[in-house]
Parts: C-alpha cells; structure tokens; sequence
C-alpha cells in the first residue's frame, strides 16, 4: 500500500536540540558565572552534562527512571562530577534550562524545505515525540513547523515512551492512519527503529551520528534532504 502518512521524531530529527541546548546551557552558565566562581571550563561541563544526559533519556526510554528523576540528577550530577554538592543550584539550572531553551528554536538542516516539500506531495505528517508534552508542542509553535502537522503525539500524553507499541498505536489511532500506509522518520536507533519495526510499522533511520547500523532492507538517510530518495 502507498505512504500517505510520515510520523516524525521530533528532538535531533527536526528540532536541533543538541544545538538548543548547547546555547541554552552556555548562556546559564555565563550569567552565574560558574567559571569564575568554581574554575570549571564551559566545554568540559557541557561534554558531562550531555554524557549523563543521554544516559538518562536511555532510562528514560527503557523505564528505568521517570521524568522527575531526570529532570532532578542530569545538571546535578554534572555538578557532582566536578566535586559541587548543590542541589539548589542543579535545580535552578534545571528549571531555567527548560524554560530559556525555548528562546532557541534551530531546526535540524533541511527540516523546513523537506516539510514543505512533503506537503506539496500531499503526504500527512505527524509528529511522534519522547519528549515532555508541556514544551514538545511548544517547540513546534516557536520553531514555526507546528502547521505541517495533522498531529502531534508526546509520551506523556500516552504514559509510555518509543519503543513501546502503545505510544505508536496510539498516535496512529490518533491520526487515524493505517499501519501499512504509514512510516516513521527518527534518529535513535533503539526508540524510533527497533520501535517502529517491532510495532509492524515502516521507517526510515537519520543516521545523524553516522551510526552506521545495519539491518536488512533498512532505509537510511545522513541528511534530511535524502527523504526524497524514499518519498
């Protein structure tokens, strides 16, 4: 049956978290001046903080942690990795952090074009997102993508996270699409493409990280743009 529905992930697939976050981040980090007070180089910080990051939105996706423990340990034990005991000030980077971030709203190169370019092929876009429903919207308003989508699913509204079927059978309910005429656009490995295959669904993997995973029929692009080799 021909695609008439694309699913997207949203952080690092669209929306350039990564790159958000970095600047977000620097800018808190500047205006407590934690170099000065603490000798503690920006980049360094920011390489720990995204390692133990990353681990706890793998947590997260396995349901080993819920959000209110990421959200109280990714900046305080970056701070405890270079000796700071401080909750308080975790805490207040936590919550500046998801606010300010949304002061920042750079798309993944070639997001915009490749919506548009969707749209005028007349497929239906979706969004599929593991991230926190009070900004996962927000993020598509600001960043100015929000009207290419029909709809637009985060894991807290469903209670589970990629790669559960559920968060997948429910978006596709939501959209009302059929399985077999849907496919999946996502840059983790484990979230968007062992999720969507296991749940029946087609996908296509943004190899952003040159992962370079390898899976029988797999489609994968390195840019956005290579969508249209597909599509």
């Amino acid at each position: 049956m021909k695609i008439q529905h694309i699913f997207f992930d949203l952080d690092n697939t669209l929306w350039d978290h990564r790159r958000n976050a970095y600047l977000t981040i620097k800018d808190l980090f500047e205006k407590e001046e934690i170099t000065l007070k603490y000798s503690i180089d920006f980049e360094e910080f920011h390489s720990v903080y995204h390692e133990i990051n990353e681990k706890l939105w793998e947590q997260i996706r396995d349901g080993e942690i819920d959000k209110e423990y990421l959200r109280k340990h990714r900046f305080y034990d970056t701070f405890n990795r270079f000796g700071i005991d401080d909750l308080e000030l975790s805490m207040f980077f936590e919550e500046h952090f998801l606010d300010k971030i949304l002061n920042y709203n750079f798309l993944v190169e070639g997001a915009e074009y490749i919506l548009e370019y969707l749209k005028t092929k007349n497929y239906t876009l979706h969004i599929i997102s593991n991230g926190f429903q009070e900004v996962t919207e927000r993020k598509c308003i600001l960043s100015g993508i929000d009207h290419y989508f029909q709809t637009i699913t985060s894991a807290d509204s469903v209670g589970v996270r990629k790669p559960e079927p559920a968060i997948f059978d429910y978006s596709l309910g939501l959209s009302k699409a059929k399985k077999e005429e849907s496919i999946l656009i996502g840059d983790d490995w484990i979230a968007d493409v062992i999720g969507a295959q296991q749940f029946g669904m087609d996908v296509i993997f943004f190899d952003v990280l040159n992962e370079n995973k390898e899976a029988e029929n797999l489609k994968v692009i390195k840019h956005l743009l290579q969508i249209k080799d597909y599509l």
